[in-house]
């Protein structure tokens, strides 16, 4: 690494915070400073951004702020002044099934954006993110590679299982108890009891979700430290790696190694390779392309589906496995999928990690535990292809994306008439009251990034298909996303969207639609011909968002194969932050 190491206090001459504390002209900076009751030591040491997404949405960011006051133990044991500081975040959970689920996406960039514009203003040296929902995570690292200062990402840690009828149960249950509860196969009674169990702490949705999902990811991508993604919000154990968190941004920031360093595209393809493993959410397939656009590496949906092909399924996790976050914490974390994963060829071991070592030096002493049946080596996988696959064909050309974690083969391939929605409500009404037929392939468009806009999930659609018990017997597919809570054979991300004149807004009833995630594609009964007959005959539909932060949104926002991002990232960059 050819850039200068630093030394831990003293001159600020080479780092952003001298433009808020040296020198005379920054005498009134200076007094603010000494208003919050800083000292002229602190004022002459590094500053660190404490960002965290706490608040009182959700359990998911419940107890981030009390995190946070580890890490800035951490940091202050180490000559560092931290700079606390909270951002927004719209948890899914309560945005689901509603037009609150259109601010879910667009609340990634506000995220990123926000925590830009703050460091920016205040001149800090460093940053250390704390996020609990799914779109905090990759906000949090998409801000991270954007700003290219030494950070180190913290995950608050997963809820704990509820249990009901001597079950575990997550939040997962209660979506599809709704389902029940519609065809009466669950009286009104019990779906009261499990709502009051579902959730019993702290903590982000406990399975396999988009929240654990991309907290995988910021282990095998090596924005985090090793096991700190896997310990449940109420272990006492996260305030040691807070603090560790807070004491490590330290000691990255005297090596001068930055997020551009580990993210590169082989670490994609780690955290790539993570999500397969664990039969993960498929919306990372839309954030590791945005995480990448913030580094400037071409990393699109199609380079995802490609790891995802070629990685094997091994951690039984719900929602199509038996097990939650909790359980593979306790047997070896996510530290031991990677292990086997790397000792298999799956992985790449020689990228930087904010250890300051390889992966392949994180888990040099990390041992195999036989004892358990989480985890799986991956020489004798669940299945030899990822839990989720990358899609393609004449109905999605560029691209979409299917999890089949759960499904047997012999049920993954689909073929059936369409019935088309143009959103998610439609759709739900029709289920709702079983308005439609066995075999059908049901159609939900104009939800994706800009015909939403914000690209909603539609986990309540599918929950309620799969409470009714036909969660196999049917097909959905859309333009928007899926929950990672999300089973059945659905698929997202269908690109180009209906809102921009993709294919999946041609559609009719009755055509006859193919899934086949074993030969990855995704097809429509009809020639180029007929197509191009209704392309020219399509008029784009008006966009009920004409004001406000989601006309913003829409007017920005690109496909989801990119991952919809906002901004041209770091290619089109002159300087970074971090060289301010």
């Amino acid at each position: 690494m050819d850039k200068p190491v630093r030394t831990q206090s003293g001159s600020k001459a080479d780092l952003p915070s001298r433009h808020i504390t040296c020198g005379p002209e920054r005498a009134p900076h200076r007094s603010y400073l000494y208003a919050m009751g800083l000292s002229r030591r602190e004022i002459d040491q590094p500053f660190v951004g404490v960002a965290s997404c706490w608040n009182e949405a959700a359990p998911c960011n419940i107890s981030l702020m009390r995190q946070a006051q580890a890490v800035k133990r951490g940091v202050t044991a180490l000559q560092g002044t931290p700079r606390e500081f909270c951002t927004i975040t719209v948890t899914d959970g309560m945005a689901m099934g509603h037009q609150g689920m259109k601010s879910s996406l667009p609340s990634r960039e506000v995220i990123a954006d926000s925590i830009e514009l703050t460091i920016r203003g205040h001149s800090y040296d460093a940053l250390v993110g704390l996020a609990g929902c799914d779109k905090t995570l990759p906000g949090m690292m998409m801000v991270m590679c954007r700003l290219n200062v030494p950070s180190v990402f913290l995950y608050g840690g997963s809820i704990l299982p509820g249990h009901f009828r001597g079950k575990q149960v997550t939040v997962q249950d209660l979506f599809e108890a709704v389902g029940l509860h519609s065809v009466g196969r669950m009286s009104p009674e019990d779906l009261d009891e499990l709502e009051q169990v579902a959730c019993p702490s702290a903590g982000s949705c406990g399975a396999q979700f988009t929240a654990n999902t991309m907290a995988t990811v910021s282990e095998a991508i090596g924005l985090a430290l090793p096991y700190s993604a896997g310990a449940p919000a109420p272990y006492e154990i996260r305030d040691k790696f807070c603090d560790a968190a807070g004491r490590q941004v330290m000691e990255l920031l005297r090596q001068n190694i930055r997020p551009r360093d580990i993210v590169t595209r082989q670490a994609l393809e780690n955290a790539a390779a993570a999500v397969a493993a664990s039969g993960g959410s498929t919306n990372a397939a839309l954030h590791l392309p945005a995480i990448a656009n913030e580094c400037g590496i071409d990393f699109d949906i199609f380079d995802v589906a490609e790891v995802f092909h070629r990685t094997p399924y091994i951690a039984d996790l719900k929602p199509g496995g038996k097990y939650v976050a909790k359980d593979m914490f306790e047997v070896g974390g996510i530290p031991m999928m990677m292990k086997t994963l790397l000792d298999h060829g799956y992985m790449h071991g020689d990228c930087m990690t904010v250890t300051g070592r390889t992966i392949a030096e994180n888990l040099e002493k990390v041992e195999f535990n036989n004892d358990q049946d989480v985890i799986y080596s991956a020489d004798r996988p669940l299945t030899k292809t990822g839990g989720v696959v990358g899609l393609r064909g004449n109905l999605a050309p560029d691209g979409a994306i299917v999890k089949i974690a759960g499904i047997p083969e012999a049920d993954q391939v689909f073929s059936g008439p369409a019935r088309c929605f143009n959103n998610e409500e439609e759709c739900f009404a029709a289920v709702k009251e079983r308005r439609y037929a066995e075999g059908d392939v049901l159609v939900i468009r104009y939800e994706g990034p800009r015909g939403g806009p914000g690209m909603r999930e539609m986990l309540s659609t599918t929950a309620a298909l799969y409470g009714q018990g036909m969660g196999t017997k049917v097909a959905l597919i859309t333009d928007g996303r899926f929950s990672g809570a999300t089973r059945g054979l659905c698929v997202g991300h269908v690109g180009p969207e209906a809102a921009v004149g993709g294919p999946i807004g041609l559609l009719q009833d009755g055509d006859i639609i193919t899934i086949d995630p074993i030969k990855g594609e995704l097809c429509v009964d009809l020639e180029a011909a007929e197509l191009e007959r209704r392309r020219n005959e399509w008029v784009a539909r008006p966009n009920d968002e004409t004001s406000g932060y989601l006309w913003k949104y829409a007017q920005e926002v690109g496909q989801a194969r990119h991952g919809a991002i906002t901004h041209p990232g770091a290619k089109a960059e002159k300087k970074s932050y971090a060289d301010v």
